[in-house]
């Protein structure tokens, strides 16, 4: 193990006791790697994850949201229960990284560390299971399809959090360009949320050397997409993010034929709920007035995916002091900064109390990348995280580390 915050752990008990098993994680790891699922199809991983849960002595449910899990393992007497939830799911990407345990299933790949994710809270299990000591109730979710934005809302309608109650769930992301090992927290919004919009310019086609014949659903796309930056600068308070960003845009085939009609896809995300609805009737309604000022029509479709993560304000206090108590103030990064990436881990927010988090993946190529790899030196550091979280939160009321204390001192 070659990161910085190696110097903390050499000396942690959990972290040594971890090690004795971390090279047996790391395997499961790249075999997850090797053998990706897309969502909702993550049979094989999930079985895999049963396997070791029930070897484990976890009480296991297996198939909410189909392929989900939920594993449920109760120490003493305490009635308070915590969530730590990891996803499954990889990507529809063609990996390009030559990897010895490169992806097996051609154009599906592991690009977002969600294969990390599952090992990381797999070598905290065992390590809960069979050597912690604390007072309530763990549960462990492993999530299906949440690079689609529909996992999470698919557990909720199964009713996890009636079927298997918690007072707050935690969830975390590798990030690369962070330094590996290092730890990031947010308060309030920490990740953007994320709709979609799909247009169609509808004109009238026409030989391209007599456009005066036609109207020209290019040029009133070009148009467009130009007026759609607009709506940011000009419509959205400049205090609060928004992030227009067209995608993808088709139309024609030849270079001297106007076509009938052009498609735009766009992704539209910010943190704020207000901007959110703002920009669901701002974009359709410039578009319309774009198109029709060029004697075209826009047709629109506008999709709402998921909502901003809204970390809780005690919880995440809670979590960053369990990592500076852990770790150091070196190893929690003092100004970590929102991301406008999404995560369906928001509903799950919505449902309960709790935050998400960030652990550094270091110099790695970016997320949903098909030379991205998940840097395994961060198990073990994240995996020990899981553990004093859990620990600190089913604590005795006597312990230094309660979300009461959290929200009595700080």
């Amino acid at each position: 193990m070659n990161i910085a915050v190696d110097s903390h752990l050499i000396q942690d008990r959990v972290a040594r006791k971890i090690r004795t098993y971390l090279s047996e994680i790391i395997a499961f790891r790249r075999d997850l790697h090797q053998n990706p699922e897309l969502a909702f199809q993550e049979k094989r991983t999930s079985n895999l994850v049963v396997s070791h849960l029930a070897s484990y002595g976890y009480q296991i449910e297996h198939g909410i949201a189909g392929t989900g899990i939920v594993a449920t393992l109760k120490k003493g007497d305490g009635d308070r229960v915590i969530g730590l939830r990891a996803d499954m799911d990889a990507l529809p990407i063609t990996e390009a990284t030559g990897l010895d345990y490169a992806s097996r299933n051609k154009g599906v790949m592991h690009a977002c560390g969600h294969d990390g994710h599952t090992a990381i809270l797999l070598a905290a299990a065992r390590y809960l299971a069979d050597f912690s000591s604390f007072d309530g109730t763990v549960r462990l979710i492993f999530q299906p399809a949440e690079e689609i934005g529909a996992g999470a809302k698919k557990l909720l309608a199964e009713g996890l959090f009636e079927r298997f109650p918690v007072d707050a769930v935690f969830g975390l992301h590798n990030w690369p360009d962070v330094p590996a090992g290092s730890f990031g927290f947010v308060s309030g919004p920490v990740m953007a949320s994320v709709d979609q919009a799909y247009i169609k310019v509808v004109g009238k086609g026409s030989h391209g050397a007599e456009p005066h014949r036609g109207v020209d659903p290019v040029l009133a796309s070009a148009s467009l997409i130009t007026a759609l930056q607009s709506i940011v600068s000009r419509n959205v308070d400049p205090r609060d993010m928004a992030v227009i960003t067209v995608g993808s845009i088709h139309g024609g085939s030849a270079s001297n034929v106007i076509p009938e009609s052009v498609e735009l896809k766009l992704t539209v995300r910010t943190f704020n709920e207000a901007v959110r609805q703002q920009l669901s009737q701002r974009i359709p309604a410039l578009a319309k007035a774009q198109a029709e000022s060029f004697g075209a029509r826009a047709e629109v479709e506008y999709r709402f995916g998921f909502p901003s993560v809204l970390n809780h304000v005690a919880e995440t206090a809670f979590a960053r002091k369990v990592a500076l108590q852990t770790f150091g103030e070196e190893r929690v990064i003092a100004d970590f900064q929102p991301r406008t990436a999404s995560e369906d881990f928001a509903f799950l927010l919505q449902a309960r109390p709790g935050s998400y988090l960030f652990v550094g993946n270091g110099d790695s190529a970016p997320l949903h990348s098909a030379d991205y790899n998940f840097n395994d030196d961060i198990i073990l550091p994240a995996a020990l995280y899981w553990v004093r979280l859990v620990e600190s939160y089913l604590s005795s009321p006597s312990s230094s580390v309660t979300v009461e204390k959290v929200l009595r001192h700080d």
